[in-house]
């Protein structure tokens, strides 16, 4: 079984002033919990989510705590590619370097339903948007280099209460078979997972660390 993966203390405590991080989905849970401790450290933290008047509250609330660094909000729909491309147009007008992406923002066993583009809702928002949205800003984590993407996976890319992690690539959208939540979870952390693997190879040449975290249960383990 996977030991748990725990950051050390004193990675925590070293400073990041001066560093520029993305965290989607970062108004609650671990995506907010990302952008509290990188704020704590002195980063600048962009904090993108579908909500922006909930991240408005939640970076007035950590400025209050005398966070070091900064937290800017900005909107983001995953479920949108136009709003993807809306956001990274907007942040590399400000700026062209980014230490840190964390592609945290994601939907489970949804209804059925389609993107605003017209994919399975799960897989567009978990996979796709986050997809687009790392190799749009690609070119500023290379100038922002040594950097890293962290991607959030689950158990449920591998087995979990039974479901295994499969990619239907003969029917993505459950347009030929019937619609099943959990599957279509599966397959969109599976896809996670995958994308990954495959960024890892592909820019760790240019000084980008690419990793996956996978999310369970009861723990959170590094891949």
């Amino acid at each position: 079984m996977p030991r748990p993966h725990r950051c050390p203390p004193d990675l925590l405590a070293q400073g990041l002033s001066g560093k520029t991080y993305v965290v989607t989905g970062a108004n609650s849970g671990i995506g907010l919990v990302t952008v509290e401790a990188l704020a704590k450290q002195g980063a600048t933290v962009v904090l993108a989510c579908r909500r922006p008047a909930e991240g408005e509250r939640e970076r007035d609330r950590i400025a209050a705590a005398g966070a070091k660094g900064k937290v800017e909000v900005a909107a983001l729909d995953l479920a949108d590619l136009e709003s993807v491309r809306a956001f990274a147009e907007t942040f590399l007008k400000s700026r062209d370097v980014l230490h840190g992406l964390v592609n945290n923002a994601g939907v489970m066993n949804t209804a059925t339903g389609k993107t605003k583009d017209g994919f399975e809702v799960q897989l567009g928002t978990n996979h796709l948007g986050h997809f687009l949205l790392t190799e749009l800003l690609l070119g500023a984590l290379e100038k922002g280099a040594p950097s890293r993407v962290v991607i959030l996976s689950s158990c449920y890319h591998d087995v979990a209460q039974g479901r295994e992690g499969h990619i239907n690539f003969d029917d993505l959208q459950f347009e030929r078979r019937p619609y099943d939540g959990w599957a279509a979870y599966a397959q969109s952390k599976l896809a996670n997972l995958l994308h990954a693997k495959s960024l890892a190879a592909r820019v760790g040449a240019k000084g980008i660390t690419a990793k996956h975290r996978t999310r369970g249960p009861h723990r959170t383990y590094a891949m």
